[in-house]
C-alpha cells in the first residue's frame, strides 16, 4: 500500500469580498495543542502585512458610506441571514473551534450556539438602536433638541484570543449593525472559526468591503491600526502591551479606542446584548432647533 500525504488547508484573507493571499506571501501554522509530541499543524493561515491592512481599510472606506445609508431594517435582514448561514454550518464551526485543542466538544457547541444567538440579537438591534439611544431630549427654553446615533465609520476590530467565535462576533457585529465598515483581525492562535464566518459573508449578502478579515501577528498589525489615519475607531481585546500602543496612537490621531478585557466572559448576556455593546462604534449627534413664535 502507498502512503497518502494529507493536504493541509491554507486559509486566505478576506478583503473587498474576495479571498486574496497576503501580498507578503507568508503563512503561519495553526497547531493542535493536544499533540503530545511535536505540535501537529492542522491548517496554515495567511500572515497579513501592513499593505494588506491598508488594502482592507481602503475597501472598508469605499463601502462604508453606502452601508451606513442603508436602512437599519435592511442591515438587520442581512445579519439575520448571516445567522441562518452560520446555523447551517454549526458542526463545521464546532470542529473549527476544537481543531486547536483549546476546549472540548461540549464547550465548543455552547460557544457556537451562543454565537448564533448573538448574531440574531444584533440583527434585531440594527433598526432599534436609534429608538433606544437617540430621540428627543427634554430641555428648558424655546428649543427642540434631538440626539441621533451615527456610525463611527471604519472600525478596526481585534478579536479576543480565547473566544475565537463568540468574542469575535460580539465585538464585530455591533459595528456592522449600526452602519460601520469593519477590518477585523482574528485570534492569532485560533483563527479558523472567524475564517469560516468570512466564508459565510458573501452568502449572507454582506456587501463587498463592509466586512474584511485579516489573520496574522498582532505585534505587526496593532501599530498599523493605531497609526492609520483612515481608521476612525478601534475595538480591541488585546494584551496590555498592545493596548498601550493603541492608546499612544490615539494621542496622535484622535481615533476612538475601546479596550475590552481579554478575560471578559462573553457568555454574560447582560453585558453584551445591551446598548453598551455599541460603545466605541457609534457617535451621538445632538441638534438644537429654535421654536418659532
Amino acid at each position: 500500500m502507498t502512503t497518502r500525504t494529507d493536504i493541509t488547508k491554507t486559509w486566505k484573507l478576506f478583503i473587498a469580498g474576495g479571498y486574496p493571499r497576503s501580498e507578503s506571501g507568508r503563512v503561519a501554522p495553526v497547531v493542535d495543542a493536544r499533540a503530545r509530541a511535536a505540535s501537529r499543524v492542522v491548517v496554515y493561515a495567511a500572515q497579513a502585512s501592513r499593505k494588506d491592512f491598508r488594502d482592507a481599510v481602503e475597501a472598508a472606506r469605499g463601502a462604508q458610506e453606502k452601508w451606513a445609508a442603508s436602512s437599519g431594517y435592511l442591515r438587520g435582514q442581512i445579519l439575520y441571514r448571516l445567522a441562518e448561514v452560520l446555523e447551517g454550518r454549526t458542526e463545521e464551526l464546532i470542529d473549527a473551534i476544537r481543531m486547536s485543542g483549546r476546549i472540548g466538544k461540549g464547550d465548543a457547541r455552547r460557544e457556537v450556539t451562543r454565537a448564533i444567538d448573538a448574531t440574531v440579537s444584533f440583527a434585531g438591534w440594527s433598526d432599534k438602536l436609534e429608538c433606544v439611544v437617540g430621540g428627543r431630549n427634554p430641555v428648558t427654553g424655546p428649543f427642540h433638541c434631538f440626539s441621533q446615533v451615527e456610525p463611527s465609520g471604519v472600525v478596526a476590530i481585534f478579536a479576543p484570543e480565547a473566544s475565537p467565535l463568540l468574542g469575535f462576533l460580539t465585538l464585530t457585529l455591533p459595528a456592522l449593525a449600526c452602519g460601520c465598515a469593519v477590518v477585523a483581525v482574528a485570534s492569532s492562535t485560533d483563527p479558523i472559526a472567524a475564517l469560516v464566518v468570512a466564508e459565510c459573508a458573501p452568502s449572507a449578502d454582506i456587501p463587498a468591503g463592509v466586512f474584511n478579515l485579516l489573520t496574522g501577528s498582532r505585534d505587526e498589525l496593532v501599530p498599523v491600526a493605531a497609526s492609520h489615519r483612515d481608521v476612525d475607531a478601534v475595538v480591541a481585546s488585546v494584551a496590555p502591551a498592545h493596548a498601550k500602543i493603541l492608546q499612544l496612537g490615539v494621542s496622535e490621531n484622535f481615533k476612538r479606542v475601546r479596550l475590552v478585557d481579554p478575560s471578559a466572559d462573553f457568555m454574560k448576556d447582560d453585558l453584551w446584548t445591551s446598548p453598551r455593546a455599541f460603545d466605541g462604534v457609534t457617535e451621538t449627534k445632538t441638534v438644537w432647533h429654535t421654536i418659532g413664535s
